[in-house]
């Protein structure tokens, strides 16, 4: 036997293609191995940008006698969290149902049959503060399959039987106002965000309240999104150098952060930073906006025009090397008056280890012009540092995600280039990833073997209603429709929506999550690309899916809607309409008006006479009409016209 995972598509994989362990990928194939040793299976879950993930790999998994414990005793499975979610959601809430908590790196320990008997997160490999070590888990495993096979055989199935049981709650309508009043219950009015340390940022509740704003006039929702986005973009979450959002900042006021940037943040964040420009008319948003938006194209784009998946948090083996500063580091790069100048503007006070700081921003410099000037010698001197790891794969979903994002700011503030960028990532999925069945991962071209979950085939269908509205291109349209169709066809029985196909590999439950958490959930996103879909259609079938999706994020919504922002901004565009916008012709001012100051949500179809999208049948003038379910203003043919009839109290 030998470590298999150098043939992986997945670089968090190809990372421990040189372990010593005999790492297998998630097959049939290593579970028939199990059951012909008659030993369990090791499974570990993590992902390339994760710290913890790094230290345990350092630490047992290149260890040769751990290594060889596992092969004697184990069948040693690999498994990328963010190529397989369905894989990791199984066995994360057998973990959190075990232990009460979960994380990465997930390890969990499997019969044959793929029952988990035993789970927890990162073990050290040395027993320190109450926490077994590695091998000393590894020893105790095998010693209960040796010895006690029947009470493992029982565990193993009682939580199967668990995990099948916990079916979420349906709901029924979602009382928006009430959701408000408990987002500011819990909203931090010193620092912003939601609830204490660590804090993540709130993409999702920010567009719900952004949306809850535009439709209801609610002024304290506004107050809430503009102190959150202030603070994220001024803190060191956020990259002041080259732009993008860290993961999260481990403290509660947005100064430190676990570096890792992931591309599903950035993408919800420029979408938010932009939505609170057409709102707010903020400088910091539209900067905010095409910052993150130029870090997509710089330090995410791949050569195949898709997006890699993340950065790592660390470089030469310490977190946020290459991102923090020393003031002796400043002083070596910039002249001293421009150093000392930055050192106050940024804060940089020795925050971490070693003296280092991130940069912050605390308010607007007094000379923009010198600080990008002193930015511009920053970024190039940072430059010559080791650059994190790159996770190159090219993930459907996310994808999804920054393709909308970066058609909407594109259009919003007239940068033609993040529109092209975004094409070129929609036709990379559509021409790689989409072959009957949506596939979840690809990389340098090359299709990974994971089927698409729900999420992959809702955001991408998004995304290419999006595009539609930008472009006029009736592919996307046709795109679009044929994967909602497939999700009725394969992800929802009985009204219930499921985050694997019927025709999936069938593991031992099914997820269904409804949670929008780290990212909006599966069923959140086909709520919201099936609203989008009805409205360009007119189609009662779509209306319904989107409404039988929606309610299953309701009870959710009810309890905590913190964890159901995306499933709340839907019901918010349901509310107040939703509006349709079709443009015929393809006149650049009137469809940056549509994007612009039609409430997110809008389904918004430019293109020439004729364009094949029932919400455009038998227009001929070229001008724009705003309707709802198909029912039409008069047509208006000025852009302030069409401001007005988006935007009649201002």
């Amino acid at each position: 036997m030998a470590n298999e995972l150098g043939r992986s598509t997945s670089p968090y994989l190809r990372q421990h293609a040189e372990n010593p362990v005999e790492w297998r990928e998630w097959s049939d194939r290593a579970f028939a191995e199990a059951r012909e040793r008659d030993v369990p299976v090791f499974l570990s879950v993590g992902y390339s940008a994760c710290h913890w993930c790094h230290v345990m790999a350092h630490e047992s998994f290149e260890d040769a006698d751990t290594a060889a414990y596992l092969s004697e005793h184990f069948v040693s499975v690999k498994v990328d969290r963010e190529e397989r979610p369905d894989v990791d959601a199984i066995y994360m809430a057998a973990t959190v149902a075990m232990t009460g908590q979960g994380g990465w790196p997930m390890s969990a320990f499997l019969t044959p049959a793929g029952e988990p008997f035993f789970c927890g997160t990162y073990f050290p490999k040395d027993a320190r503060g109450g926490m077994a070590s590695f091998r000393q888990v590894l020893e105790a495993i095998t010693d209960a399959w040796t010895n006690r096979r029947e009470q493992i055989d029982g565990i193993g199935k009682r939580v199967v039987e668990q995990l099948g049981a916990q079916q979420q709650p349906a709901g029924g309508d979602v009382d928006l106002d009430r959701a408000v009043q408990l987002l500011k219950t819990d909203f931090d009015p010193v620092d912003a965000g939601f609830g204490q340390a660590p804090k993540f940022p709130p993409s999702m509740v920010l567009d719900f309240l952004l949306r809850h704003h535009r439709r209801t006039g609610d002024e304290d929702a506004l107050a809430m999104v503009a102190h959150t986005c202030d603070r994220m973009a001024r803190g060191g979450m956020y990259d002041q150098l080259a732009g993008g959002f860290a993961r999260y900042s481990v403290d509660r006021q947005w100064i430190v952060p676990h570096f890792e940037k992931m591309l599903y943040d950035n993408a919800l964040l420029l979408d938010v930073y932009t939505q609170w420009w057409t709102v707010s008319a903020d400088p910091l948003a539209q900067r905010i906006a095409e910052e993150t938006a130029d870090f997509l194209l710089d330090e995410l784009r791949t050569p195949e025009g898709g997006f890699a998946s993340a950065l790592d948090a660390d470089t030469d083996g310490e977190e946020g090397k290459y991102y923090a500063w020393t003031p002796a580091q400043l002083h070596e790069v910039l002249s001293a008056e421009d150093a000392d100048w930055v050192i106050d503007l940024c804060d940089v006070t020795g925050t971490f280890e070693h003296g280092t700081s991130v940069l912050q921003f605390r308010q607007d410099p007094d000379d923009a012009d010198r600080w990008q000037r002193i930015r511009q010698a920053l970024k190039h001197a940072r430059s010559s540092r080791t650059y994190p790891g790159r996770d190159d794969k090219v993930v459907a979903a996310w994808n999804g995600l920054a393709i909308t994002a970066l058609t909407r700011a594109g259009v919003v503030f007239g940068k033609p280039q993040y529109v092209e960028a975004a094409v070129a990532a929609a036709r990379l999925i559509r021409d790689v990833h989409l072959d009957g069945r949506l596939y979840r991962t690809s990389r340098d071209s090359v299709r990974g073997s994971a089927d698409g979950v729900l999420e992959d085939y809702a955001a991408f269908a998004e995304a290419c209603m999006t595009l539609l509205g930008a472009t006029g291109e009736v592919e996307w349209f046709e795109t679009a429709e044929s994967l909602l169709d497939r999700i009725l066809e394969q992800f929802v029985a009985d009204g219930s929506y499921f985050d694997t196909a019927a025709d999936a590999e069938e593991l031992v439950w099914r997820p269904q999550d409804p949670t929008d958490n780290a990212t909006p959930s599966g069923v959140s996103l086909a709520a919201e690309a099936f609203t989008t879909l009805a409205s360009l259609t007119g189609s009662v079938r779509y209306e319904t899916a989107a409404l039988e999706a929606l309610n299953a994020s309701a009870a959710i919504a009810e309890r905590a809607p913190r964890f159901a922002g995306r499933a709340l901004a839907v019901a918010e565009t349901i509310a107040g309409g939703p509006l349709e916008i079709a443009i015929v012709g393809m006149q650049p001012e009137l469809i940056r008006t549509a994007f612009t100051d039609a409430p997110w949500g809008t389904a918004i179809v430019a293109g020439e006479p004729g364009l094949a999208v029932p919400l455009m049948e038998g227009r001929d003038r070229r001008a724009a009409y705003v309707c709802q379910k198909f029912t039409c203003r008069l047509p208006v043919t000025l852009p302030e016209h069409l401001r007005r009839e988006l935007r009649p109290a201002d």
